[in-house]
């Protein structure tokens, strides 16, 4: 029995004793959880440091990295016999119990370098067992790593106050240096506040502080850790303390771009380089600050701007509001990914479409008072002007921004094509179903994110090639290796090429906007430059989006509380902000034309009709088409000279008709969509009443069936359906009912 227990007890030694040698599991000597990410621009310039899962920051470096004395003032202040014992120091440890038991308290400790990085591995609670634990460990560590890995583990992994955790982020923070530049009297400094990293504060605990640092300076000399005459210089060195700040530049970039980061990504990027230009952000920053001021006492407190490098989809700049610190002005709030409403600035995605449907920038859209319907009623949209222009050409349409126009063509487009459109460019901020918008989502009732307008106009300057936006160019992982690039996005095409530069073509015509906006002002620019504005109701959000080139610039100006501001819009409020930013990446530029894709094609056309001009044309003004959708006919309208003066133009030969159907037109032929959803799929019937009184009330009747009494402006939305169809209008002129002519129109399927 005795000679079995003696077995048992033997073999309890030696599973001890081999116990010592199992390595300490990698995982557990990963640099991965103390790791901070550092945030740089493109130019490597410092944009924050965020900190580590342990909450501190911290830099891994090798020891190879570390300046000598750095590593010698360690092991003077800690552990001066490390390089002798094998984890444990036994004469520390009975030293320490003897001086304990002399004196009645603690007096030192015993700890050697390896136990303390088992320390921070482990995080052991203060009890014996814990120490003796700690012990066995701090024994497999030695036979897991060289004395120099170790002495690595604990300088980089030991906390120096201040949130500093490792030498290199202490040595950067304290003295605004690298590790491998301490001097020995830094190192002898920084290795003082291992002990107490909460105790000493350069500003308050200098003397003690100093007596700390020549003291472990005497000890680096009395172990070989400091040359001959080395130890009066460094006495005699003064204690230099600059407790660099730390930098948080273009904040609301830097959380947007670290947001995109999957959590692996997070957890093992040291290091990014992001696409941010920082000299460019910081006079935007000042740009965006200074025109709110001018604008503060009509109602405006705040704005954003987004800057797009064109060919790399890059975010060169991000200014989410005039200060991330202004808690009384919600400055924390990102104004570039916020949800507002976009007024105007849908409208040139929505003309892109109907270039594609077929329409050219020469078709003539009546703008006149109509009522349109939707699934959530009806509504009659107005001009900024408060008034309406008759017939114009598409061109006008979108350069001068009229709603009405933009409303009618998406009402024969469909609210569903330009839902589906946005949906494909990114626009995840619109989650309701396109019948909840309906066609006043081309008037800006959904709301979307600047960055959603800035990422969709680079598609328009990009020749309809749309991907999502950059916002890191390189990372460096936590081990050292290069991380990659962000992944390449695959580009989808949202529209054709001809179709982007048309429309590119039309925002950048200073003389098409005129009517609306005026010879020069903000959206006037000395070189090329696409531009629209937008104004959501009641002048809570005014946007001015645009591009050149090389750029994309959107501006967005309200208040994040949604209160109104006072008659500011587009054009005063975001534009001029806008044509100032687009200055300062351009100015010194020489002219870069927009890239006209090949196969368009110029043809002149009547400025009235958009038709082919006839010899009774008194003028013409040149055109591009997609090619197939160039006019076939010759301008059809009679036209005199008005007694305005000398080249003033009237459309003449009107119907002397009473009562007449003006839209669909005789002869017309529509084809429905395959892929729309019917409901979407309507045409706005218009009418023209030519009368006085005018009366309350037309009829409008389909196949000989009265299909609805409306209302002025006598406007009706008919659902297509396939086949040929009749149209006519009634109505009770001066007493007496009547009808109009016929209209007869096809309808494909």
């Amino acid at each position: 029995m005795i000679r079995r227990g003696g077995r048992i007890a033997a073999l309890a030694v030696l599973a001890a004793v081999l116990s010592l040698y199992v390595p300490i599991p990698k995982s557990r000597l990963s640099p991965l959880p103390v790791l901070s990410l550092n945030v740089l621009d493109r130019a490597g310039r410092p944009l924050r440091e965020i900190l580590s899962d342990e909450g501190g920051r911290c830099r891994w470096i090798g020891l190879s990295d570390i300046s000598p004395c750095a590593a010698g003032a360690a092991i003077a202040a800690e552990d001066r016999r490390f390089f002798f014992h094998r984890g444990v120091d036994l004469p520390a440890i009975a030293r320490a119990a003897f001086q304990a038991l002399r004196r009645g308290r603690v007096v030192s400790g015993a700890s050697t370098i390896t136990q303390q990085v088992i320390r921070n591995i482990y995080r052991f609670r203060r009890t014996i067992p814990a120490k003796i634990a700690e012990a066995w460990l701090a024994v497999r560590l030695e036979h897991t790593l060289s004395k120099g890995e170790i002495l690595a583990q604990y300088l980089n992994r030991i906390s120096y106050g201040r949130q500093a955790y490792g030498i290199e982020a202490a040595s950067r923070f304290y003295f605004d240096k690298p590790a491998l530049d301490l001097s020995p009297s830094e190192a002898a400094y920084l290795a003082a506040l291992p002990r107490s990293p909460g105790l000493f504060v350069p500003e308050r605990d200098a003397s003690l502080l100093r007596a700390q640092r020549d003291a472990i300076l005497r000890k680096m000399a009395r172990n070989g850790f400091l040359p001959a005459g080395a130890l009066s210089r460094a006495l005699a060195e003064p204690l230099r303390i600059t407790a660099v700040s730390r930098p948080f530049r273009a904040p609301h970039f830097v959380e947007y771009a670290v947001s995109r980061l999957s959590p692996a990504e997070r957890s093992s990027f040291s290091e990014i380089r992001t696409t941010l230009d920082l000299p460019l952000q910081i006079k935007i920053e000042a740009l965006l600050a200074g025109h709110v001021r001018t604008l503060e006492k009509r109602g405006l407190t705040n704005g954003a701007v987004v800057v797009l490098e064109n060919d790399t989809r890059s975010v060169r700049a991000m200014a989410g509001s005039i200060d991330y610190f202004d808690e009384r002005r919600d400055g924390q709030v990102n104004g570039a990914i916020a949800l507002r409403q976009p007024g105007s600035a849908l409208k040139p995605l929505t003309y892109a479409l109907a270039l594609e449907k077929g329409m050219t920038a020469a078709t003539l859209i009546d703008d006149a008072p109509t009522e349109f319907g939707s699934l959530n009623g009806s509504f009659a949209p107005e001009n900024y002007d408060a008034r309406f222009h008759g017939p114009v050409r598409l061109r006008s349409a979108l350069a001068s921004s009229y709603n009405v126009p933009a409303v009618a063509v998406l009402s024969l487009l469909g609210p569903d094509l330009l839902f589906r459109k946005l949906q494909e460019m990114g626009f995840r901020s619109l989650q309701k179903d396109p019948s909840h918008y309906g066609v006043g989502l081309t008037l800006g009732n959904g709301e979307v994110t600047l960055l959603e307008l800035a990422r969709a106009y680079a598609a328009l300057a990009r020749g309809g090639l749309y991907a999502p936006d950059r916002t890191i160019e390189a990372a460096v992982r936590k081990d050292g290796r290069s991380g990659a690039d962000q992944a390449a996005p695959v580009e989808i095409r949202v529209f054709s090429s001809a179709a982007s530069f048309i429309v590119t073509d039309i925002l950048s015509d200073r003389d098409a906007r005129v009517p609306t906006f005026g010879y020069g002002g903000p959206l006037s620019l000395p070189f090329p430059a696409a531009v629209k504005t937008g104004t959501s109701k009641d002048f809570r959000d005014n946007w001015t989006v645009g591009y050149t080139p090389r750029y994309t610039v959107a501006v967005w100006m309200g208040n994040f509380d949604g209160s109104p501001m006072r008659n500011v819009s587009g054009v005063t409020g975001a534009g001029p902000l806008f044509r100032d930013v687009v200055l300062l990446l351009e100015g010194s530029e020489p002219d870069v034309p927009f890239a006209e894709p090949p196969g368009l094609i110029r043809a002149d056309i009547c400025p009235v009709s958009g038709e082919l001009p006839s010899p009774d044309c008194p003028a013409a003004v040149t055109e591009m088409f997609i090619p197939g959708t160039v006019p076939r006919t010759k301008c059809r309208f009679g036209h005199q000279e008005a007694s305005g003066g000398p080249g003033a133009l009237r459309v003449a030969g009107r119907s002397s008709e009473p009562l007449q159907v003006v839209f669909p037109a005789d002869g017309d032929v529509f084809k429905m969509d395959a892929v729309l959803r019917p409901e979407f799929q309507a045409l706005t019937l218009r009418a023209r009443v030519e009368a006085a009184p005018l009366p309350d009330t037309v009829t409008w009747i389909i196949d000989g069936v009265p299909e609805a009494v409306v209302r002025r402006p006598f406007s009706r939305s008919w659902k297509l359906r396939p086949g040929s169809v009749i149209i006519k209008v009634r109505a009770v002129l001066n007493g007496r009912t009547v009808e109009s002519r016929p209209v007869k129109i096809q309808v494909l399927s």
